[in-house]
């Protein structure tokens, strides 16, 4: 079977990522991950203890389980803090992945743009594979794509607003214009959200909050994991022209006469 898409060296089937933090339980998280169908799971390195006692192992659980992890700068406000910390889970996880996160502002977690530039220059020359949470803005989305990342990351909304996709004509340019995997990350709130993002034509949609904040966190993932294959599928099909005015399906020509 054919990769859906590849990031770097690394190819998945499933363009469903989620995250790892909300959950009550680190079950509750491994059964989401498991009904949202994802192979790729986020996780904060800053937030979570790598040494935790086995049972309260996060990584260790997720490994086990058969999930591959995605380690994330989440909590870094400085390029320097998303460099050691996209080291620090190099040498602890063995992986090239990172999930480069600079954020700019604490309250709303926009990221840092200038920040994210000269964090990913450095990690792309370290050898990472790296994925930059960005706004959605096209120029840096190209910029970071030059730079050498594996993907862009654009926000559809704030982290954790469960807003849906504020900007769809600036997801549609960054798709037109960027040359690497478009990732649609943050804002998600429920399945018509990411069923809208693989309409447009995005590579992959990475949700954590829409999932674990959910009144059933494994039914929606679930749901969302519906929502990414159908909205592929449609993008795939090529939806039908937008009329102003009805279109009978039946032909006109050969009516019956009565």
């Amino acid at each position: 079977m054919q990769p859906a898409f590849t990031l770097g060296d690394h190819s998945f089937q499933s363009r469903l990522i989620i995250g790892s933090g909300k959950y009550d339980s680190i079950q509750q998280n491994l059964d989401c991950a498991k009904a949202s169908g994802a192979e790729l799971v986020t996780v904060a390195l800053r937030r979570v203890k790598v040494d935790a006692p086995s049972g309260e192992n996060l990584y260790e659980a997720l490994a086990q389980a058969g999930f591959r992890i995605l380690p994330n700068t989440a909590g870094c406000f400085s390029a320097e803090d998303a460099v050691s910390t996209a080291h620090l889970a190099r040498e602890l996880l063995e992986t090239d992945l990172v999930k480069l996160e600079v954020i700019g502002d604490e309250r709303t977690l926009f990221p840092d743009v200038p920040a994210t530039l000269e964090a990913a220059r450095t990690l792309v020359a370290d050898g990472f594979t790296v994925l930059p949470y960005v706004n959605d803005d096209p120029v840096a989305c190209q910029r970071l794509a030059e730079i050498g990342c594996a993907a862009v990351m654009p926000l559809a909304a704030p982290i954790g607003s469960g807003l849906g996709i504020r900007n769809p004509a600036n997801l549609r340019i960054i798709l037109e214009t960027v040359e690497a995997p478009v990732i649609v990350d943050a804002g998600v709130g429920t399945a018509s959200d990411a069923a809208v993002a693989m309409e447009l034509g995005a590579t992959a949609v990475l949700m954590n909050t829409g999932i674990a904040a959910a009144k059933d966190p494994v039914k929606m993932a679930r749901a969302m994991r519906l929502a990414v294959e159908s909205g592929r599928l449609a993008y795939e099909a090529g939806r039908m022209p937008k009329r102003l005015y009805a279109s009978a399906s039946s032909p006109h020509e050969g009516l019956a006469s009565f």
